[in-house]
């Protein structure tokens, strides 16, 4: 890949913190957008701006056809069967919260169980631990080992324990570890258990195929791949999305309303209530032929020599604590030094310009398992560069100087 030809694509990369070149890498937050994915949102907002899906004037039916072929970019993204099993969500955390608040109302009993991993987001906790509360039903969780790997020992004997859903994330937000999803929906769909997979650390860094991983329902967020804040999707088999009720009331998600009785709108549209984010869907759609134009293979294989690089270098510091060693890893390291704050660290590096999350990351249950109030964490994106890693770590070197003097 042409890195710099790349880098010259993202604006915000050209500017300064602190006096210092911006060094990005908090790209497990959230990424950067591109220059094209700027101008479509422009574009959008300056030629055919107008409520989709109801209007014959000519705006309207323009800025409807754009969304709908969004749609099905979407659908071919991840190789969905059909375009209604793509729902625009406002992210992430929304997708799992409709499947949840719909997927109780249907499906879930005074106890049954709910089973997710202990290395979850908590966006892929707290639904479903208040509707355990709601339902009297359990939470089981798929304990780790020491080097971030789920634990799949017992995995078996959890879901033989009246589970009705198992909810699992692709890849750790917090250490990066590639969990076998592959194996788990195999292994739950023998116990036709369906499964829900939290693909927002993934889609932007793998290739999903919806229909070879046989998932249930798929969730992911715009904004950690290239696309704007307030989009985001929700896959789901049809067979699925036609069994859950409405999660929210409204305009759009209707067919006839009556003051006695609704009739409610189809797939996908009884899940999209009220004016959608448009010019999120149409910088999704931007956003996702940018990715495909440099070709998420070649991302793959770029972001694994910034991991290994970076991993390498870092290994050199005396008393670095590494969490998340599995073998199989996306470009996310979590670390901190015994006896410094991983806050502190962070804000040293702010001041030399460079971008790294610290805390617990929205997973304080691994932290606590971790036995780690949070840590440093950087992840990297396919515009970062050795270069750049370089900097990073001598900046660790002088924040750890620092704080230890």
């Amino acid at each position: 890949m042409n890195v710099t030809s790349i880098r010259n694509d993202f604006p915000i990369l050209n500017q300064t913190i602190n006096g210092k070149p911006l060094i990005y890498l908090d790209n497990a937050a959230t990424t950067q957008k591109p220059q094209v994915v700027i101008d479509r949102i422009s574009d959008y907002y300056k030629t055919i701006n107008s409520n989709v899906h109801r209007g014959v004037h000519t705006l309207s039916q323009r800025a409807t056809e754009a969304m709908e072929n969004a749609r099905i970019t979407v659908q071919k993204f991840i190789n969905a069967k059909e375009h209604r099993e793509i729902v625009f969500t406002k992210g992430t955390t929304e997708s799992i919260n409709l499947v949840a608040q719909t997927f109780a109302q249907q499906f879930l009993n005074e106890g049954d169980s709910i089973l997710i991993s202990a290395v979850e987001h908590h966006a892929n906790i707290v639904p479903w631990q208040q509707l355990c509360k709601q339902k009297k039903a359990n939470l089981l969780v798929i304990p780790i080992l020491e080097n971030g790997e789920l634990d799949l020992s017992n995995v078996d004997e959890l879901l033989s324990k009246n589970v009705t859903l198992l909810a699992i994330s692709h890849i750790s937000n917090v250490l990066g570890t590639i969990n076998p999803i592959e194996l788990l929906i195999e292994k739950a769909h023998k116990k036709n258990i369906p499964v829900l997979i939290d693909a927002a650390q993934s889609v932007a860094h793998e290739t999903i195929d919806v229909q070879k991983l046989d998932c249930d329902f798929l969730v992911f967020s715009g904004h950690k791949m290239y696309a704007p804040m307030g989009i985001g999707v929700l896959y789901g088999k049809t067979d699925w999305l036609n069994k859950l009720p409405p999660y929210q009331f409204g305009g759009e998600m209707i067919l006839e309303v009556r003051f006695e009785e609704t009739i409610f709108n189809e797939l996908p549209f009884k899940f999209e209530t009220g004016t959608p984010n448009v010019e999120g869907i149409l910088g999704l759609e931007t956003a996702i032929h940018y990715l495909q134009k440099i070709g998420l293979k070649q991302i793959a294989e770029y972001e694994h020599k910034l991991l290994t690089y970076a991993t390498q270098k870092l290994n050199e510091l005396s008393g670095i604590i590494f969490h998340g060693i599995a073998k199989h890893k996306s470009a996310v390291l979590s670390f901190n030094f015994q006896g410094i704050h991983n806050s502190d660290i962070g804000a040293i590096l702010d001041q030399l310009g460079i971008a790294v999350r610290t805390g617990h990351h929205c997973a304080q249950p691994l932290m606590e398992n971790l036995c780690v109030p949070g840590t440093v964490r950087a992840s990297f994106a396919f515009y970062n560069t050795k270069e750049e890693i370089d900097m990073f770590i001598e900046g660790v070197k002088m924040a750890k100087k620092m704080l230890t003097m």
